[in-house]
């Protein structure tokens, strides 16, 4: 119950951001000593109680923007004193000669308004529950003063008139509790506003963070089953030529046949472990409005595509409204099949994203062969005009860092200068993941990251 529940500061503008604070201290400050001045005359508490009465309800106000369930006791509590205190002097009144109007009793204005502004910032900050049970306990106490206890009237043989309807006080606690109730009510609506807004953003987040993940996942998976093809073939390749070899070889020793028949359980047993662990992957088959097959494969068991497909990907995209050039420079050196389909994969990934974002736009792609790997480069140039709408996750470029992270590769990726947008891709030769088996991924070129969507 005692819990600190500060209040936030505003967020815009930032130089304003304390204003709230400041707005309420200056209240407080008000307040305190405006019940100073009343409790200490109207009440007739004198200078010591009537000071520290004020001064009690004042800093209620203060304390309520760090700690409102304390300041409410402290509010409260000390009415109930001043009231309590108070009583004694309008009997003094009764009992004495002549008429006078009373105070404000049990709640001096004061005493209403700080109270007012101790409830709304409970209500602010803290659960329903809480609030309700201090509005409760509040009407509890003012039932006890007014209702119950009572201030007093005047009575006797021979009671002198009282122009009050026979009571010195003007009766409070009926108004002071229509305006709790009202401060509560809006402190109540305004925090179950602020909290559907916090967990409508933290919802979406989380949202967000669950669609990258299972792009991740499906790319991961994708990406397996493609490795699983390629590695498979050359295991099943590897068993045929153990099986052949033997006939290859004239009167072949009965060594060399338990060696070769070795090599191709071997492989076999390897093959069956390796699709056991993968399994069966299924292919998603995306949206591929422009006829490139970027995503998965519309024929899961087709062979994978290699950089000797990499025309008829071209031409596809020039059918589709592009123009795409190709550069391919340096000798080309054998590599591994898993650097030759990630290859491929990333430029009709990066073509699929110029149709999606850059309709009209020239494209180049890039081919460098170096001793040590392979350097891919697309380029699109600034749209001709305005790109649809594009469904899809906007996870493109999770599938490029999956594939250049499993080869041990390099992935930059950034806007140019002229309003374009490049991918630039290095593998290396063997498809060897480096020591820490992670790539290296550079976005800090000029611009922001286009999110593309796969």
């Amino acid at each position: 119950m005692s819990a600190v529940a500060p209040l936030p500061p505003l967020s815009r503008p930032r130089r304003l951001n304390r204003l709230p604070h400041v707005l309420v201290c200056l209240i407080a400050l008000g307040l305190g000593l405006a019940a100073m001045d009343e409790l200490s005359n109207a009440y007739r508490l004198g200078f010591p109680l009537g000071t520290l009465s004020g001064f009690a309800l004042g800093s209620a106000v203060a304390l309520a923007l760090w700690r409102p369930v304390p300041a409410w006791w402290l509010s409260l509590g000390a009415t109930v004193i001043a009231a309590v205190v108070a009583r004694a002097g309008l009997v003094a009144d009764i009992t004495g000669p002549g008429t006078r109007s009373g105070p404000d009793w049990p709640w001096s204005t004061p005493a209403i308004m700080a109270q007012a502004v101790v409830l709304f910032l409970l209500a602010l900050r803290s659960p329903t529950r809480v609030a309700v049970g201090a509005l409760s306990l509040t009407a509890l106490a003012t039932y006890v003063l007014q209702g119950l206890a009572g201030g007093p009237t005047r009575s006797g043989p021979n009671p002198p008139a009282v122009p009050l309807g026979g009571s010195p006080y003007q009766a409070t606690g009926m108004s002071a509790m229509v305006v709790f109730a009202a401060v509560v009510i809006l402190g109540t609506a305004l925090r179950g506003r602020r909290v559907a807004r916090t967990q409508l953003v933290e919802q979406a987040s989380l949202t967000e963070e669950e669609r990258a993940r299972r792009t991740v996942l499906e790319e991961r998976s994708r990406i397996a089953r493609e490795l699983h093809d390629v590695v498979a073939h050359h295991m099943s390749v590897i068993s045929i030529q153990a099986q052949v070899a033997p006939h290859l070889v004239e009167n072949p020793t009965d060594e060399l046949k338990e060696n070769l028949a070795g090599i191709r359980q071997n492989a076999l047993e390897a093959l069956t472990e390796l699709r056991r662990v993968l399994g069966v992957l299924r292919s998603e088959n995306p949206e591929d409005p422009y006829g490139l097959g970027a995503g998965a494969g519309v024929a899961p068991d087709a062979p994978q595509p290699t950089l000797s497909r990499l025309d008829a990907l071209v031409e596809n995209t020039r059918a589709a409204g592009l123009d795409v050039t190709t550069e391919i420079a340096g000798e080309q050196l054998p590599l591994a099949p898993g650097v030759e389909l990630s290859a491929y994969r990333i430029i009709q990934e990066a073509l699929s994203n110029a149709l999606r974002h850059a309709p009209g736009s020239a494209v180049k792609v890039e081919l460098w062969h170096f001793p040590r790997g392979l350097q891919v480069r697309v380029v699109n140039s600034r749209p001709q005009y305005p790109a649809p709408p594009s469904p899809g996750a906007g996870h493109g470029l999770l599938g490029m860092r999956e594939r250049v992270a499993m080869l041990g590769g390099t992935l930059v990726t950034s806007k140019t200068s002229c309003g374009g947008f490049a991918v630039a891709a290095f593998l290396p030769g063997n498809g060897a993941a480096s020591a820490d088996g992670a790539a290296r991924t550079d976005d800090t070129l000029t611009g922001p990251r286009r999110e593309e969507t796969s």
